[in-house]
């Protein structure tokens, strides 16, 4: 059996219309799984369901803002029974403690803990029912180091790892496994600078920033049977920012 494949899966994934989820779902999709492309705007959505259908794949765009909580919970009724959910889609905004506003800092906390709550609040129950399901949250090295400016967005991710093992504790016993990734800087084509992006790239053991594949093979791996004992774990996908 090819432990790589993942023909017969349906995988749910979050911010789906570019960078790392865009990757993340050319990824499963060209392992053999049905993609649910989840994202805000259906232009974007629709161009990346043509892109996995014309390479062979079945997919669907599925709307939502994810800042939205009634929004999330029709997300989950529509993407029905899948075995792969993958949390990437949030937002981030970074700025001086004093000067970052509660909306900024709610509306992170929505989009980036509670919508993943949510979802696999009303997903992973199914896979447990089915006898397994994988689920990764994308957390962000920010998460465990600490960045000017980063107070809101890191705390986002901090909590993303704590619901991480802990979901872990309660589904394994179920045959659903739960992990995290924590990438370092990725060239994602957000309104991020380029320019402040390779100045954290050179921070880290490899000198370079990463492309979102490189973020959707670690997701790709953790999905996978290759993984089928791996649980409850955050994978640092950094070049070795966290290590040094």
């Amino acid at each position: 059996m090819d432990k790589d494949s993942l023909q017969g899966k349906t995988a749910l994934v979050t911010g789906a219309t570019s960078g790392i989820g865009r990757a993340t779902a050319n990824a499963l999709a060209g392992a053999g799984a049905t993609v649910l492309v989840h994202g805000r705007d259906a232009t974007r959505g629709g161009e990346v369901v043509e892109e996995l259908v014309a390479a062979g794949a079945s997919a669907r765009f599925l709307g939502a803002e994810l800042a939205d909580a009634a929004q999330v919970r029709e997300l989950a009724a529509a993407a029905g029974e899948v075995d792969i959910l993958v949390n990437n889609g949030g937002i981030s905004a970074f700025g001086p403690t004093a000067e970052l506003g509660p909306e900024s800092y709610e509306a992170m906390f929505a989009a980036n803990v509670r919508a993943a709550f949510q979802l696999v609040a009303a997903l992973a129950p199914g896979m447990a029912d089915r006898g397994g399901g994988a689920i990764v949250s994308v957390s962000s090295m920010a998460g465990r180091i600490g960045l000017p400016g980063g107070a809101g967005y890191g705390g986002t991710k901090g909590a993303l790892e704590s619901m991480t093992r802990s979901w872990a504790a309660e589904f394994g016993p179920r045959g659903v496994r739960v992990n995290a990734v924590a990438p370092g800087p990725v060239f994602t084509g957000t309104s991020t600078p380029r320019e402040f992006l390779e100045q954290l790239g050179a921070a880290t053991a490899l000198g370079r920033v990463a492309e979102p594949a490189e973020i959707a093979e670690a997701i790709h791996f953790l999905v996978s049977p290759r993984a089928n004992y791996i649980t409850g774990a955050i994978l640092p996908v950094d070049g070795g920012r966290t290590a040094i």
